[in-house]
């Protein structure tokens, strides 16, 4: 196990003793590791930028994990906490309503496509996840069609960590201990698809559909669901899907009676410039995940959108057994419903306005422009306000260590910090995730901090 002196140095003023104990057990963090990195706690934030408890300011370059939109302690949407906090702060929608629930779920089925009407919330994207697999599950066994249990995915997808969405999903050592306890699931190859500033370098979506058709032909009585992330695979390292391939995937699914899930955990709410995609994609799924962006940040809340022929299936008596059994304590929490609507009221106005398309270009501009040739990085992709680096794993680096050969992510990253930037890695890759409301002197200062921690771990 390496020391604390093997990890790059950071500035005294921003780095504490590494403690002997930790009471927070941190997600996706060895915590053993953990305790010899510099510590980094944030206190407050503002706009773009995030402030440790020293005093120290940080460009925010992923989003607080993809989910910040207006920045922190945007004035609006802190309006638009207060007013509700000041109403009631939870009310159960378990055999009750409230105004902001109801009026979120209208804004929701506006935006999507026409089919899609019912909202069921959930707080999490995983749960949202979770709730369109199952309701799939049971809409088959209430049309007596009991045999489609099977789900298709596709390779790299990610959808959450919960036992279902890990079944789903094709996230290699982040879940394969668990693989015994999930259920089988088919993984067809992803389209390939490689884009940056706009410019399509290549493009395949032959291979991708034609598995997928000659799967549906052959097992679509035992198919319940397609599911896919339209447009980019975040947690696979931004890997990108042509435009078209969605609604070519759902009239695949229409002709073989099988439905399509949309997870649009990652990809809603502006970070590619729609605020639902399988609404600008012309596509037609029976189910749409929504988190991470729905709040701005602000509040866990989710939502799955459902088809309305699905939920007029679920109807009945009582006695019946129809109901769909499943909820969360928080469901459609008003604090969150309430950022929500605020949230999509700016996100149309940075969009109606050509505000929000202005800045994904100039950020589309200065990261090829920066990184198209850069001699040690080996990928680049970028779409909207997403953007993912490969670095070069086989450079010649300061050390020989082949632990720090292994960790070229966290090195770099543990760079920025050192000078004012957050980024998070995967494993050799960074990924750029900016809020949309950065300026853009603050997406040149997110690009070539990047830039330069690079420089400074590759020489």
């Amino acid at each position: 196990m390496p020391t604390a002196l093997d990890m790059p140095t950071m500035p005294l003023s921003r780095a504490t003793e590494p403690s002997s104990t930790a009471t927070v057990w941190h997600p996706f963090t060895q915590m053993q590791e953990y305790q010899l990195l510099p510590k980094l706690n944030l206190v407050s934030g503002k706009g773009g930028w995030l402030t440790d408890s020293e005093g120290n300011r940080y460009l925010d370059g992923n989003a607080s994990i993809w989910t910040n939109v207006h920045g922190h302690n945007d004035p609006d949407l802190n309006v638009a906490l207060i007013r509700q906090l000041n109403l009631v702060s939870h009310t159960t929608l378990l055999g009750a309503s409230h105004p902001v629930a109801e009026a979120l779920a209208s804004t929701l089925a506006r935006l999507a496509p026409p089919t899609l009407n019912k909202v069921f919330y959930s707080d999490n994207g995983s749960g949202a996840v979770e709730i369109a697999l199952k309701l799939s599950f049971q809409y088959w066994q209430l049309n007596n069609q009991s045999a489609k249990q099977h789900v298709v995915g596709l390779t790299h997808s990610y959808h959450g960590d919960t036992f279902g969405t890990m079944a789903v999903g094709d996230s290699g050592f982040f879940h394969d201990r668990f693989r015994p306890w999930c259920f089988k699931t088919t993984h067809i190859l992803s389209p390939l698809c490689e884009e940056v500033n706009g410019k399509v370098l290549k493009e395949d979506t032959i291979a991708s559909l034609t598995a997928l058709e000659n799967l549906l032909k052959e097992k679509h009585t035992e198919i319940a669901c397609v599911i896919l992330e339209p447009l980019v695979q975040g947690a696979a390292g931004m890997k990108l899907l042509p435009k078209g391939y969605t609604a070519s995937v759902s009239k695949l699914c229409k002709t073989y009676n099988v439905h399509l899930i949309c997870d649009e955990v990652f990809v809603g709410f502006g970070r590619v410039g729609s605020l639902i995609v399988s609404t600008d994609e012309k596509a037609d799924p029976d189910f749409i995940c929504l988190a991470k962006g729905l709040t701005a940040g602000y509040i866990p809340l989710a939502a799955t959108l459902v088809r309305e022929n699905i939920y007029q299936a679920f109807l009945g008596t009582y006695e019946s057994g129809k109901a769909f059994f499943h909820g969360h304590t928080f469901t459609g929490n008003p604090l969150g419903c309430a950022v929500a609507l605020e949230n999509i009221r700016k996100l149309e106005v940075l969009m109606s306005s050509g505000i929000l398309k202005a800045k994904m270009d100039y950020f589309g501009n200065v990261f090829e422009t920066a990184f198209s040739n850069h001699p040690k990085i080996t990928g680049i992709r970028q779409r909207g306000f997403t953007a993912a680096l490969d670095l070069d794993s086989n450079a010649k680096r300061k050390t020989h260590d082949p632990y720090h050969d292994l960790r070229l992510g966290l090195r770099v990253c543990l760079e920025a910090r050192s000078r004012g930037l957050l980024l998070r890695p995967l494993g050799n890759s960074l990924l750029l995730v900016p809020p949309l409301c950065l300026s853009e002197d603050e997406l040149s200062y997110l690009i070539q901090t990047t830039r330069d921690s690079i420089n400074a771990i590759l020489p």
